[in-house]
């Protein structure tokens, strides 16, 4: 068990934070921007843009997960 935590090398731990800790950073930002688009009344086309707008970067987050998983990396 030598250069393990908790029987997880730093690879393992490394992936689990980037897959589930920033999974659940992002979830929290989806209700962050949902919570501000109720809170400022904005309306459907507002609330559409605020997520577009406010949510785009996780597009790119989630498309590099596929494409790992698709490669095999």
């Amino acid at each position: 068990m030598e250069g393990t935590i908790f029987g997880f090398t730093e690879a393992q731990i490394t992936e689990f934070g980037l897959t589930y800790g920033v999974g659940g950073l992002m979830l929290l930002m989806v209700f962050i921007v949902g919570h501000l688009a109720w809170q400022c009344k904005v309306g459907k086309f507002g609330t559409f843009i605020l997520f577009l707008g406010l949510t785009f970067g996780l597009v790119g987050f989630i498309a590099k997960y596929f494409i790992q998983s698709s490669l095999g990396i």
